[in-house]
C-alpha cells in the first residue's frame, strides 16, 4: 500500500478513539491547570511526554503534594509498559532510517499500536505509516485538547461531575475490544494480568502505577509459557 494511503487508513481508522483521547485530554488539562500550569506549559509537557496516562499520573501526584520526584518517577513507572510496545514493532522499524525510528516510537501509544494490531489480525494491510498516522492524529488532538483544558480551567471546575474522566476508560474497554481474538487465545494471559493488578492494588502500598506495569509483564510471561506449552 503506498505510504499515502497506509497514512490516511491509519487516521481515519484512529479517529473514533482519537475523539475519546481528546476528551480526557481536556481532563488532563483542567488538573494541570490546578498543578500550576498554564495552556503554553501543558501543551509542550504534551508534545515531550506524549503519553496521557503517565503525564496524568504525575500531574496527580504533584496536585497531591508528593513532589516532582515522586512525580517522574510514577510517570516512569507507568510509561515502562511501551518498553513492551515498542519492541513488539521491531518488524516495523527494521531496515528504516534512524528518523523514521525515533518518530515512530514517539508517536507509539496504546490506541494505535492497539488499532494496528487489530487491523493486522482482520487481515487488512497495516504497517509503519499506518502506525505513524494514527499516532499523528493522536499527537496533534492530544496537545490541543491538554493546552485548551488548561485554559478553560476555570469554566470547568470539576470534570467528575460531567463524567469526562470516564473517557480514560471508555477508551480503553474499545482498545480491548479490538484486541480480543477469542477466549482459547487471550484468556489466559488476560486473567493472568487482571489477577496481578488486583492483587497489588488490595493487597500491598505499592503506588498503583506499579500494578500496571506488574500486570502488563506478568500477562506477557504467561502468554509466552502458553506459547511454549
Amino acid at each position: 500500500m503506498p505510504v499515502r494511503n497506509e497514512l490516511l487508513a491509519g487516521a481515519k481508522d484512529i479517529t473514533p478513539l482519537a475523539i475519546g483521547v481528546g476528551i480526557y485530554g481536556l481532563a488532563f488539562g483542567v488538573l494541570a491547570a490546578q498543578a500550576g500550569m498554564d495552556g503554553l506549559h501543558t501543551g509542550m509537557m504534551s508534545a515531550i511526554v506524549f503519553a496521557g496516562s503517565s503525564q496524568i499520573v504525575a500531574i496527580e501526584r504533584i496536585v497531591a503534594g508528593a513532589g516532582a520526584g515522586a512525580a517522574v518517577i510514577a510517570g516512569i513507572a507507568l510509561n515502562l509498559r511501551l518498553l513492551l510496545i515498542t519492541a513488539s514493532l521491531r518488524d516495523q522499524f527494521r531496515g528504516r532510517p534512524a528518523w523514521q525510528v525515533a518518530l515512530g516510537a514517539h508517536m507509539a501509544a496504546d490506541e494505535n499500536w492497539a488499532m494496528m494490531h487489530a487491523a493486522q489480525n482482520a487481515g487488512r494491510p497495516a504497517g509503519y505509516w499506518y502506525f505513524v498516522g494514527g499516532g499523528l492524529v493522536q499527537f496533534v488532538l492530544w496537545i490541543a485538547a491538554t493546552a485548551t483544558g488548561a485554559v478553560l480551567a476555570s469554566a470547568i471546575p470539576e470534570p467528575r461531575a460531567l463524567g469526562i474522566d470516564f473517557a480514560f476508560a471508555a477508551a480503553f474497554i474499545a482498545i480491548l475490544r479490538g484486541l480480543w481474538r477469542g477466549a482459547a487465545i487471550d484468556l489466559l494471559p488476560w486473567g493472568v494480568s487482571v489477577a496481578v493488578a488486583a492483587a497489588m492494588v488490595g493487597l500491598t502500598p505499592l503506588d498503583p502505577s506499579w500494578s500496571l506495569i506488574a500486570a502488563g509483564l506478568s500477562g506477557a510471561v504467561a502468554a509466552g509459557l502458553r506459547g511454549r506449552g
